[in-house]
């Protein structure tokens, strides 16, 4: 994930770039992401351990960032256009092999043109604007705004005093959910500061606007590309502006909560209609159709989109603990042909036999099978809710009988 503002202007864009078997490229106004291929033009198929360079993970402990940089908009020696160039990395990275240099070079090469993808078009500039980007595996936005907030005030007055304040951040372990982590850092002519860092213990609407989706999209269209994304079909976004993409991208990925996007958007036609259940496709439309006021907030407005698709799969796969069998140390073993066979609606077996081959489902029972008890997140609130609704229509069909 790469967020990045330009100067103190509070709009918060992120991309998420790939580690490992994806490569990303960023032109204006397109997203286009393949998988490595080999020369007979076969994707090729990534070893077990490589995959270790993506997982999502959901515990504290590792790097808060990977890079932060300073990307800076200047005239090009000859003529009058400009061009994006990064003045500032940190860390600089060295002894590396030949294929992690040549990794870092593809990433660091894609970052300039994200933060100025529009850099050719601008007008004649007095100064040149500057954008502050951080490369993460982690998307906790609020988090990684509160870190750009303090480089900016470090950069106003000396590049080095940005120095001492990311290698404290680069040093300290990166917090669990709703944990938090203090740094002491020293300012000139402002003495010691300690700033306090708090990861969100849930943060899977952080940073999503699903107006974007809504305005560019009909519910139709969202749930199809719902149904691409569960089985992991790749999808392409197009947009004139980098917002409305990055916006749309985002709520997108969103909608798959608590499940973790990690591959690429590349668009497919074919059996989108036909990949979720029938009625469970007809109550994703119903829910979204549904008037949205305008006295509405944005929250209001995030649940009414969100909600439905966590319901999803709180119907499809809430299920998934009670299938997780544990050895006397804690190991867990995901019991995935019984997981499947308990549903029973066809339709949902149906479509839940595809869902657990996907690398979606994978991550997430992987992270499932480590924790020895589920997480205590929105998603493990929605499945409460929903059993205990099963039992209170159980209770009231047996005193009928």
């Amino acid at each position: 994930m790469a967020a990045w503002r330009c100067g103190s202007c509070p709009e918060l864009h992120s991309l998420h770039l790939g580690l490992g078997s994806m490569r990303y490229q960023v032109s204006p106004g397109v997203l286009v992401s393949v998988p490595l291929r080999d020369s007979s033009g076969e994707a090729v198929k990534e070893p077990e351990r490589a995959q270790e360079h993506y997982l999502p993970s959901f515990a504290g402990g590792q790097h808060f960032f990977e890079y932060l940089l300073v990307v800076s908009l200047k005239k090009k020696h000859s003529g009058e256009d400009y061009e994006p160039t990064i003045t500032y990395q940190f860390p600089k990275r060295e002894n590396l092999l030949r294929g992690q240099q040549e990794e870092e070079e593809r990433l660091l090469g894609a970052i300039p043109l994200f933060c100025f993808p529009d850099g050719n078009e601008w007008a004649p500039l007095t100064e040149y604007p500057r954008v502050y980007c951080i490369v993460s595996c982690i998307g906790c936005f609020g988090l990684f705004s509160k870190i750009l907030d303090e480089v900016e005030k470090r950069h106003q007055i000396s590049l080095a005093v940005i120095y001492p304040f990311m290698q404290g951040l680069r040093e300290a372990a990166f917090p669990a959910p709703g944990k938090t982590v203090t740094l002491k850092s020293f300012i000139p002519d402002s003495g010691t500061e300690f700033i306090s860092l708090t990861r969100p213990l849930d943060s899977h609407l952080e940073h999503v606007d699903f107006s974007s989706l809504l305005r560019c999209l009909g519910y139709e269209k969202i749930v199809q590309i719902f149904a691409s994304a569960v089985l992991e079909r790749r999808i392409i976004f197009l947009a004139e502006g980098l917002s409305t993409l990055s916006q749309c991208i985002h709520a997108a990925a969103a909608l798959l909560y608590p499940f973790s996007w990690a591959h690429t958007y590349i668009p497919v036609v074919g059996d989108e209609k036909d990949i979720l259940p029938p009625k469970l496709q007809d109550d994703l439309l119903d829910s979204l159709g549904r008037e949205i006021k305008e006295s509405q907030t944005p929250e209001q407005i995030n649940e009414h989109v969100s909600g439905p698709f966590v319901q999803f799969f709180v119907k499809t796969v809430g299920h998934y603990a009670s299938y997780i069998k544990r050895e006397a140390n804690g190991q867990g073993h995901f019991q995935e042909r019984a997981f499947y066979k308990a549903l029973t609606s066809k339709a949902n077996r149906r479509f839940v036999k595809k869902f657990v081959k996907t690398q979606l489902f994978s991550l997430f029972i992987q992270e499932a099978e480590k924790s020895k008890q589920p997480p205590a997140g929105y998603f493990q609130q929605k499945i409460l809710e929903y059993e205990e609704q099963k039992k209170q229509r159980k209770s009231k069909e047996k005193t009928v009988k």
